[in-house]
């Protein structure tokens, strides 16, 4: 991919979002639904879009919101609604009409006590910690974040009574509905003025700022860290969990210095990420800049994004750890020492993530449990308890506790930054270390993942590929052992493919959202046999979407 030239460095004001101007467009603006763009469309977590270009804005909520408590009723969920949103600039009026909505529907909804922003974990612990022991009246939840998405973007996410991302059947139907509502010009949808839904006797308050820290040492060591005096540096990236770090470390009297305090719905904070946007990504080396930059400061450093679900984690020796890394580093270091955990509890990871984990799984003896991409897949396994841990490529995981239960089934960037400080409270070296160790012993992978354009005809032949479509045996000298269109796991289509050689793969996948399609690769073999990989791979699959597309046709 092409590197912006202001890549790192602060952001420019001529970039940053006119935030009075996106709000008007997400009051004044109605969707088109001759524009499939302008329709709600759940992906992986939930509906994003920008109310510049109406693909979020005040219908859309109002719609997925009505849309929700029809589906709450045909569920029978009776309990509590736990909403909670992040700091970007539509999470205000986004909140402001869901509330409306919910209100009008005679739904008691939680609203965050003490502090105006709820991390997509704290909503995650509530609904979870709400539904322990019962069977009926059970409650859900809401949270309104586009992710680390750029600072003119909105999002909104629905989560079941297990706590998690809706699944495929349950965000379908939702959608669906909501969509019916934008046909129909709201036509259906209950709603009351804001101040009146503020005061209805339905609304109450929760508090999962305290709720959520004072769980907190029942799923990370924190009197370790506390005794060890380690240095921990932090930044919320502006984000869900800005009032969230001062607690722990009072609470826990860790030594955490927050280097960032700043809320500011332009994110004019931040260095710019590799494309020449803003972007919360505590994973981009980029966006991460002033971090690293204080690396030497701290034993060890994190950071988490704006709703606080993923994770980046600074060392002095490796600066930003790719995602990758650490996640193979918690699988090593959890699984040798949470004593309590079951023998039979398994090691959690996407299809394209690396396959360091699944040597890291082997080592520990521990079942790798693959699934497609999307935190979705692992909702299940850690609510019963099946799953120790559960990562993805993109710096999203989360653990059971130290006692083998369910923590949160939703990603927690909150935990893993803890557990950095763990792993080098109690080992006496970091995680940059450990993973170093780790490939003396495993080998040396490298990673990479590029885009290349597709139309929307190619990106539907990529997600019906079988494996019968691949017309090589081999990838980069070596022979393809697998070929992969379901995820090992679970079963579940990984909405492209996986091609497996014994030193490396590569994953092709269409974009859910752009005219793109992705590729994963990984080597084991070194720089140039990634790039082989990935050259080969682009061939293949540009080849096979080819003939695809002119089967297509001729049929």
């Amino acid at each position: 991919m092409d590197i912006n030239p202001s890549a790192g460095k602060p952001a420019d004001s001529s970039i940053l979002v006119n935030v009075p101007k996106l709000v008007t467009a997400y009051y004044a603006l109605q969707p088109d639904l001759n524009d499939p763009g302008q329709h709600v469309v759940f992906g992986t977590s939930g509906h994003r879009g920008s109310a510049f270009d109406v693909s979020l804005n005040e219908w859309h909520i109002l719609a997925m919101t009505q849309a929700i408590c029809d589906y709450r009723r045909r569920q029978n969920i009776e309990g509590p609604l736990f909403l909670g949103m992040d700091t970007h600039a539509l999470s205000e009026p986004a909140f402001a009409s869901a509330l409306q909505v919910l209100a009008a529907n005679n739904i008691a909804v939680m609203l965050s006590e003490g502090t105006a922003y709820t991390p997509t974990p704290a909503v995650s612990h509530a609904i979870l910690g709400y539904n322990r022991g019962r069977q009926k009246g059970l409650a859900d939840g809401i949270v309104i974040t586009p992710s680390h998405n750029p600072p003119e973007d909105g999002g909104f996410k629905y989560d079941p009574p297990h706590g998690g991302p809706a699944d495929l059947h349950v965000t379908s139907w939702i959608e669906a509905r909501a969509n019916e509502f934008l046909r129909s010009a709201l036509n259906g949808v209950k709603r009351m003025l804001f101040a009146q839904a503020l005061r209805a006797s339905t609304t109450k308050r929760h508090d999962y700022l305290h709720s959520y820290v004072g769980d907190l040492e029942n799923v990370v060591d924190l009197a370790a860290i506390r005794d060890s005096e380690i240095s921990l540096g932090v930044d919320p990236l502006g984000g869900a969990g800005i009032d969230y770090w001062p607690l722990i470390a009072e609470r826990y009297g860790l030594n955490i210095t927050v280097v960032n305090q700043s809320v500011d719905p332009t994110f004019r904070f931040m260095t710019v990420d590799w494309d020449g946007k803003i972007r919360m990504d505590p994973s981009s080396p980029y966006a991460m800049q002033r971090l690293i930059e204080l690396k030497d400061k701290f034993d060890i450093a994190f950071a988490a994004d704006t709703d606080h679900d993923r994770h980046g984690i600074v060392t002095r020796g490796s600066g930003l750890l790719p995602p990758n890394h650490y996640l193979s580093v918690c699988i090593h270091y959890l699984f040798a020492n949470r004593s309590s955990w079951s023998k039979d509890v398994a090691v959690g990871k996407t299809a394209v993530s690396s396959s360091m984990i699944d040597r890291v799984s082997a080592r520990l003896s521990r079942r790798l449990y693959e699934v497609p991409v999307g935190f979705k897949w692992f909702v299940e396994g850690l609510l019963a308890g099946q799953l120790g841990f559960a990562g993805e490529e993109s710096a999203g995981s989360s653990f059971l506790r130290r006692d083998g239960s369910v923590w949160t089934t939703d990603k927690d960037g909150i935990i893993p930054c803890l557990l950095s400080a763990e792993i080098t409270a109690r080992l006496g070296k970091d995680p940059g270390e450990i993973y170093r160790e780790l490939t003396r012993e495993l080998g040396n992978p490298l990673y990479d993942r590029i885009e290349a354009p597709a139309t929307p005809q190619q990106k539907s032949a990529l997600e019906r590929l079988s494996p019968t479509d691949i017309h090589v045996n081999q990838i980069a000298g070596e022979k393809i052992q697998q070929i992969l269109t379901a995820a090992p796991g679970d079963g579940n289509s990984i909405g492209g493919i996986k091609v497996i050689a014994e030193n490396g793969w590569f994953a092709a996948r269409p974009s859910g959202t752009e005219d793109i399609y992705k590729i994963y690769a990984e080597s084991f073999l070194g720089q140039e046999h990634l790039r082989r990989i990935e050259d080969e791979a682009q061939s293949i699959v540009s080849e096979t979407l080819v003939r695809s597309t002119r089967a297509a046709a001729g049929s």
